[in-house]
Formats: structure tokens, C-alpha cells, sequence
């Protein structure tokens, strides 16, 4: 009798312990916009992920030392109020298509294939049509820009950034 009750207590905690199949499981909603990797959409909806740089230290480092930059990558300059901004490129070792940007989102200028920096003092590369208030400037691979047919006037949407404040 006591080997049959161990025997029934087995075989009901086995029983208990199976378990049941989980219900199917729904598609995941796409994250909110502050939490969205940010990036920046040209007109023919090619999306660039960003790294950001909002401060003095990141942007000062930009994109310094890297051998590569995919396309589809690049690095968004945020500046705290709208001014003329020139850059330079001191160890950066690729070259790039620098795309400044106002207020609004709209291209104010772009400076395409700028040439690594061969030998100290680097030039600082200004905005090519002359001095305009620009609020950012986006760093991308080479030939991207032209590629993507982005230049003055055209309007680009950036996603993910709305909570980055630039100090």
C-alpha cells in the first residue's frame, strides 16, 4: 500500500510537471521613436544609422581612425543653436561626404569626397557655397550623397534623435 501511494504521488507530480505549450506568440510592436537606433532618411527613403555626437568630446573625435564606413552608416553632429560650422579631418583616415543640415531638416550644403587629411596642420573644410546657418552636419562613406541624390533643398528626415539634447 505505501509503494502504491509513492507510485501515485510519482506519477502525479510527473503529470504536473509537464508543461503545456506556450501560447502562440504575437509579433513584437516596433519600439517608440526615443528608443528607435537613430538614423537619418534621404528622399529615396535610404536610411543611414547614426552614431550621434552632441557634445564638445564626441564631436571633436568624430569619426577619427576608422578604415571603413559602411553606406549605411555614418555619424549625425548635433550643435546646440544654429551657426556656421567648419570641419576638419585630423586623423580621419577615409574619406567622406559631409551634409549640412538647419533648422528645418533641409540640406543647407555639401561637401562630397573630402580627402583624408595627408599631413598636420589638416585644413578645415567650410561649407562649399559660403557661410549658412546649419544646426547639423552628417558624416557619411564617400559617394553617398551624390548616390542618394541628396543636395541643397531637399529635406531629410531623422528618426530617434528627438530626445538627444546637444550640449
Amino acid at each position: 500500500m505505501k509503494r502504491s501511494i509513492v507510485i501515485v504521488a510519482v506519477v502525479f507530480a510527473l503529470a504536473c510537471a509537464q508543461q503545456t505549450s506556450p501560447p502562440p506568440s504575437r509579433p513584437a510592436a516596433p519600439p517608440p521613436a526615443s528608443q528607435q537606433t537613430p538614423r537619418v532618411v534621404f528622399p529615396d527613403n535610404f536610411a543611414v544609422q547614426v552614431e550621434v555626437a552632441a557634445d564638445d568630446p564626441t564631436r571633436e573625435q568624430g569619426l577619427m581612425f576608422r578604415d571603413h564606413l559602411a553606406d549605411d552608416r555614418g555619424m549625425i553632429f548635433l550643435f546646440p543653436a544654429s551657426g556656421v560650422y567648419p570641419f576638419w579631418m585630423k586623423n580621419t583616415i577615409i574619406p567622406l561626404d559631409m551634409i549640412w543640415i538647419d533648422d528645418a531638416k533641409r540640406v543647407v550644403t555639401v561637401a562630397s569626397d573630402v580627402p583624408p587629411c595627408k599631413a598636420d596642420p589638416c585644413p578645415s573644410y567650410p561649407m562649399p557655397n559660403g557661410p549658412a546657418a546649419a544646426r547639423y552636419v552628417l558624416e557619411t562613406a564617400a559617394g553617398v550623397a551624390k548616390k542618394h541624390r541628396v543636395e541643397p533643398g531637399v529635406m531629410l528626415r531623422m528618426d530617434g534623435l528627438d530626445s538627444v539634447t546637444a550640449r
